[in-house]
């Protein structure tokens, strides 16, 4: 007897890139036995045994159910929009790493059942491939190209070219293909040129070049000299202005070590009212000190010119004193020897 069979056998494994999208068939053909209810359901087997199967999409009494599998959701989706007449394939979008995995078509109808598993592989293809060079561009040195890929699912294949001049690789290179690296052994001038790497693998490649360009050594002592009088010129510049700051420092500290002491020592000028008074009472203590007998060679004209608070302006501007004789006051009662007030004679001169 005829019963439900599975008619697309023939391709089990699929590799596909990120991003792509994917049908995985799962053809069948029905029996006259089989009178049940038609049943088509997609199950994720995990890589690990001890987990359960997980429904993804499901096909029952002519209604679709896709909200099993939160990450698939709008993702997956039958092929054939009416299953049921024996196209249950599977469409994955937007294929992610994720996705990749045992996925197995079950096809039920009583009393008949089958299954088919197909294995998934979503690769991702190489990008944000960087190239750079490890060592000293100097003619006689070993140099190395580096490419490395950030993202790419394995096995990842470098292989290295030159862009310019001949565009085959110094004979003195060695490249390894799975690390990405290019080893020039003693550079020449010759080696000067651009370099591109290719990374790929089994979806995609992605490029990237570097610029390589071979120098002849660089003079070392002289490096070392002009560093060593660039040090000494930078110190005595430094010197240089320590010292001036110190001698700033020293004079402004000397200014104010003068002027503290000109405050505390030197008493304020006098004004012109107490310079007349000190000048009339130093010439009453003069006077004082000499004896009656001296006195009478006095002459009784009275000192016209008595300094006062006004006696340095000019004459036209001072009040005119007529010459009087001054009468001495009373020192008997004051307890003081009474003197005489000094005149001024004609000629000017005190006596």
């Amino acid at each position: 007897t005829r019963s439900l069979t599975i008619t697309s056998s023939d391709q089990s494994m699929f590799e596909k890139a990120q991003g792509e999208k994917v049908t995985l068939p799962c053809t069948f053909e029905l029996s006259e036995e089989d009178e049940g209810p038609l049943d088509i359901e997609w199950v994720l087997i995990p890589a690990d045994n001890q987990k359960r199967e997980l429904i993804i999409i499901m096909y029952s009494v002519d209604r679709v159910y896709d909200q099993y599998y939160a990450a698939t959701t709008r993702r997956m989706q039958f092929t054939n929009l009416d299953p049921k007449s024996g196209d249950g394939s599977l469409d994955i979008l937007n294929l992610k790493a994720a996705d990749t995995g045992t996925y197995q078509c079950k096809v039920k109808k009583a009393p008949g059942v089958q299954s088919q598993k197909i294995q998934l592989t979503v690769l991702v293809k190489p990008a944000r491939t960087k190239c750079s060079i490890e060592g000293s561009q100097e003619i006689g040195k070993d140099v190395t190209l580096k490419c490395v890929s950030q993202e790419g699912s394995p096995l990842l294949s470098y292989d290295w070219r030159r862009v310019s001049g001949t565009q085959h690789l110094p004979a003195t290179s060695v490249l390894n293909k799975n690390t990405g690296e290019l080893l020039l052994k003693n550079a020449s001038r010759e080696y000067s040129g651009r370099y591109s790497c290719v990374a790929s693998n089994r979806v995609g490649t992605d490029e990237c070049s570097v610029e390589l360009n071979v120098t002849p050594p660089v003079n070392t002592a002289a490096i070392i000299v002009g560093a060593i009088i660039g040090t000494l010129l930078g110190l005595s510049v430094l010197v240089s202005i320590i010292f001036c700051f110190c001698k700033k420092h020293r004079e402004k500290k000397y200014e104010k070590e003068v002027h503290h002491d000109i405050r505390e020592d030197v008493p304020p000028p006098k004004s012109r009212s107490s310079t007349a008074r000190s000048y009339i009472g130093s010439n009453r203590s003069s006077l004082g000190s000499m004896s009656p007998s001296n006195m009478e060679a006095y002459t009784k004209t009275p000192y016209s010119q008595v300094p006062s608070e006004d006696f340095e302006r000019a004459p036209a501007q001072n009040p005119a004193f007529a010459p009087s004789k001054v009468a001495a006051p009373n020192l008997s009662r004051m307890g003081a020897v009474p003197v005489m007030i000094p005149a001024q004679s004609k000629d000017g001169s005190i006596v």
